[in-house]
């Protein structure tokens, strides 16, 4: 299947929070094909199912040659000081901003068996699965931006060419 077009800042998905999955049907077996697809595309390292218009709780992966997906990711550890890093989104295309993440994360949720998957990382995985969790929480990077950052940036959004 053909990657999904990614929803921007604006669609009300992105705000909404993201439903569990709790069946493992045909439609969340092609959600995961989707996604996967999706994140194949030269500088992604995640795709929320909320990027591409589905209001569950799944995204995928590519972080140095490593792609996957989880399903009802929970963020359930993250640790180290949080540190700036610079980040963008594909739902807020051309803007990147200092965003405090921690270095580490460690996310828990299923596959499509059912079967238990645990994800942990430094450096771009740390941050991916802290921007993506977010995501399903209907929250953007820019949310957690410092007030000036904010202000600059929907400066920046209301004078882009997709807004």
């Amino acid at each position: 299947m053909p990657e999904r077009q990614i929803r921007l800042l604006g669609d009300p998905v992105l705000k909404t929070v993201s439903d569990p999955i709790l069946t493992i049907d045909d439609r969340v077996r092609s959600l995961v094909q989707d996604l996967v697809d999706s994140v194949k595309l030269p500088g992604r390292a995640g795709v929320a199912a909320s990027q591409i218009g589905v209001n569950l709780r799944a995204f995928s992966y590519n972080v140095d040659g490593d792609i996957g997906y989880i399903l009802n990711p929970v963020v359930v550890e993250v640790s180290g000081e949080p540190v700036l890093l610079d980040e963008g989104c594909l739902s807020v295309p051309g803007l990147w901003y200092p965003t405090m993440r921690y270095p580490f994360a460690r996310v828990t949720g299923i596959d499509l068996d059912g079967e238990p998957v645990e994800l942990s990382g430094t450096g771009i995985m740390a941050q991916a699965l802290q921007h993506e969790t977010d995501h399903l929480d209907g929250l953007l990077y820019l949310d957690r931006l410092d007030k000036a950052n904010r202000r600059a940036a929907m400066k920046e959004v209301r004078e882009s060419t997709w807004f």
